[in-house]
């Protein structure tokens, strides 16, 4: 093994990804047990190493020499091998510290809670006195060590300032999670999660329904890993190079999610859009007559809206967990808030708009199958189509126009 990532867990990791970009040198993904972590350190065959989840302190007695802030932090998670002696550090810092002052996160002065206890916590916490916060508390669920309870930051700091989360809640397969409510900190200005898969946790799209300021951990992940690299290679890479990868990862992994009214095209322009984007198209509503076996009408029918909404909830849930798709939502799917707030945690929401009287009601749709059915879900829904959406679309009979105007959002995003 030459450069690699170690870990519990790794199926979903994105470090292969991005340190791909860097350099040519083979980086592979290295699942270890608890039970081989001694013999994998000890045996110190690899060049370099990122280290992750659960084994950023584990390493620690392996190592020959560790750098200050790794040392201060109790925590690594890039290891150098130099001669046969491991050098440990603590890119992570770099990393989080990148993601809060590139994304203007301001801490200085502020009370912050961390959420979590572990390697990335401890790292959290040097950011955060790094940027001179007024008051830092981490929180577990058992408190002691210096820690609190989420039940004693309820009740004494209800006053915090930003929350920086690093446990592993919310995180894939496990979307729609979070560990704390944010609705009772009132005075909440900035929300931090090192979760990066999805793009934005559940945690962050809440925020930003509150319309506070939230960040997911993609940014850091990119900048931790060209951190280590310039470890592992003793060089220096252009900073410009992390803003290029995390776009180019981020346009590869987000979902284009297209809401909308029955009949006004959300599948047309969803399959040619997915051609020009080079995405997956998926169609919510095929993906319901897939799981139930019989039509649309017919699950109306014979079973009634109350279970097609529920089934379609589920649909959704595990749709929105995939990334680098096309989604074309059925015209109801807005309907219940919770299918958005799973469905912008990997994607952008397009409204398409049409107007009304261009749309045409058809039989195959049970809720709109009529003119006056079609013109009262219309001025039911819009409202709601209006505040799901991050971007609203005015379609036209032009579907070439249609896919282009949504590609302009989308490069605008960037």
């Amino acid at each position: 093994m030459e450069y690699g990532l170690v870990g519990e867990k790794l199926r979903h990791s994105f470090s292969k990804i991005i340190h791909n970009k860097l350099y040519s040198a083979p980086y592979e993904l290295k699942e270890i047990p608890q039970n081989e972590v001694k013999e994998f350190m000890l045996k110190r065959d690899f060049k370099g190493i990122n280290v992750t989840i659960p084994y950023k302190e584990t390493v620690i007695p392996f190592l020959d020499v560790i750098s200050d802030n790794a040392k201060q932090i109790g925590a690594v998670n890039t290891v150098v091998n130099k001669g046969g002696k491991l050098y440990g550090y603590n890119t992570d810092f770099l990393g989080l510290k990148e993601l809060i002052t590139h994304n203007n996160i301001e801490i200085k002065g502020k009370k912050v809670l961390i959420l979590g206890s572990g390697g990335t916590s401890k790292t959290a916490k040097a950011v955060a006195e790094c940027l001179d916060a007024k008051q830092i508390f981490c929180l577990s669920r058992k408190g002691g060590k210096g820690l609190i309870t989420y039940n004693e930051a309820l009740k004494n700091h209800r006053d915090a300032e930003i929350i920086i989360n690093t446990t592993p809640c919310g995180m894939y397969p496990n979307i729609g999670e979070s560990a704390i409510d944010i609705s009772n900190f009132p005075q909440l200005e900035g929300v931090v999660d090192v979760v990066y898969n999805p793009l934005s946790s559940a945690l962050v799209v809440e925020a930003r329904n509150k319309k506070i300021k939230a960040i997911g951990g993609l940014y850091m992940l990119v900048s931790q890993a060209v951190f280590a690299a310039e470890f592992f290679l003793d060089t220096v890479f252009d900073r410009k190079k992390i803003d290029e990868i995390y776009k180019t990862i981020e346009n590869e992994k987000k979902n284009i999610v297209l809401i909308g009214m029955p009949g006004v095209g959300k599948t047309t322009i969803g399959k040619e859009l997915a051609k020009a984007l080079d995405k997956e198209f998926v169609d919510t509503d095929d993906e319901i007559v897939k799981k139930e076996a019989i039509l649309i009408p017919e699950i109306f029918a014979t079973k009634g809206e109350g279970y097609f909404r529920q089934l379609e909830s589920e649909v959704i849930k595990e749709i929105s967990a995939k990334q680098g798709l096309v989604i074309a939502t059925g015209g109801g799917a807005i309907l219940n808030s919770l299918n958005i707030d799973l469905l912008k945690e990997n994607g952008t929401v397009y409204f398409l708009d049409r107007n009304v009287e261009d749309i045409v009601a058809t039989s195959d749709r049970p809720l709109s199958s009529n003119r006056e059915d079609l013109l009262k879900r219309y001025e039911e829904r819009y409202p709601i189509y209006l505040s799901s959406a991050d971007f609203k679309v005015n379609c036209t009979s032009d579907v070439q126009k249609n896919i282009k105007e949504v590609i302009l959002l989308e490069n605008s995003n960037y």
